[in-house]
């Protein structure tokens, strides 16, 4: 009997410190562009673009938590702050997203590619790093992307972009926004070359 109150009275106390707790806030990266898009840019010659999967990500970023640096080499995680994708599906949706709003919806595929689709190029993407910088004011994207000619006619172009997309506020919102924008940016950069 005793040990039934004590199980109770746990399970009451257990539930009130849950109860006190706020629900976490999910953040999305939003599919829309964040910059205004001219959709009739024409793309000379044609050029088909491939993304190879997966895009690497660093482990640092498997979390659903977002993360804010600290110090000299910490990080803290923003408890209540959450990721509603993972970043390792999200930023190579919204990579070949981008790059069909700039190139052209039929000139840019992942795998597999549908049967007559001549590839031009194939694009390899690595992100270094994607994080708000520690005084909140922008996101810094590091991240090493090839283009190849899969016929191997040319060699390949190798380029590391280093991008920084200012924050609007220092809000946890204000940082997936930059995030966002990081990601556009790098699309843009991708784009210039194939064109």
């Amino acid at each position: 009997m005793k040990s039934t109150f004590f199980v109770l009275a746990l399970a009451a106390l257990v539930s009130a410190c849950a109860g006190s707790a706020p629900p976490p806030q999910w953040y999305q990266l939003r599919t829309a562009p964040p910059v205004a898009v001219d959709p009739g840019v024409p793309v000379p010659g044609a050029q088909v673009l491939q993304l190879l999967m997966p895009v690497a990500i660093p482990e640092l970023l498997e979390r659903d938590t977002l993360l804010l640096p600290q110090g000299q080499a910490g990080v803290l995680a923003l408890a209540g702050h959450r990721w509603a994708e993972p970043l390792r599906e999200a930023v190579p949706r919204l990579l070949r997203h981008d790059l069909a709003a700039l190139l052209g919806e039929a000139r840019v595929w992942a795998a597999p590619v549908p049967p007559g689709v001549m590839v031009t190029w194939q694009l390899r993407v690595e992100v270094l790093a994607l994080q708000t910088v520690a005084d909140g004011s922008a996101v810094a994207l590091q991240a090493r992307w090839t283009l190849s000619d899969p016929s191997g006619r040319t060699g390949p172009l190798v380029q590391t972009a280093l991008i920084s997309a200012p924050s609007a506020g220092p809000t946890p919102d204000a940082w997936v926004v930059a995030h966002r924008l990081a990601l556009w940016r790098l699309a843009e950069q991708v784009a210039q070359a194939v064109r």
